[in-house]
């Protein structure tokens, strides 16, 4: 039997996942797309990332996807660096998996999540609830 904790390691194997500094210097310097997928209600309870694309995990795929008839403009190719953010760095690990096996091979996530982000002193903006 596979558990979550399985699935979040095969997920992390042999990836590189950059820590919120060397993410912030690859996103500020056009290297990578930054993409929060947090739900709207943890984005409004724990505080937002200024500037970076928000696309909610439910629909990540679609529009990451290149091939793909909802893709986002910047969804250019397969070769697209993404790194994805959530809370703490374990569901964006499994959506980066996801977007893996779609082939685009560089996706990666966040080591720490939003939470190792805001840690960091790294921009940030309060919430809808003012978090």
């Amino acid at each position: 039997m596979t558990t979550v904790d399985d699935l979040v390691a095969r997920a992390r194997e042999g990836v590189h996942r950059p820590g919120p500094e060397e993410a912030h210097r690859a996103w500020r310097s056009g290297q990578a797309l930054l993409i929060d997928i947090r739900p709207a209600a943890q984005r409004a309870r724990e505080g937002q990332l200024p500037g970076v694309l928000v696309i909610e995990r439910n629909v990540l795929e679609w529009r990451l996807d290149p091939a793909g008839s909802h893709r986002i403009p910047e969804a250019t190719g397969y070769d697209l660096p993404v790194v994805l953010v959530c809370s703490e760095g374990y569901a964006s690990s499994l959506a980066a998996a996801s977007l893996r096996e779609l082939g685009l091979h560089r996706a990666t996530d966040l080591d720490g999540g939003f939470v190792a982000w805001a840690a960091a002193g790294l921009p940030t903006v309060p919430g809808a609830d003012g978090a």
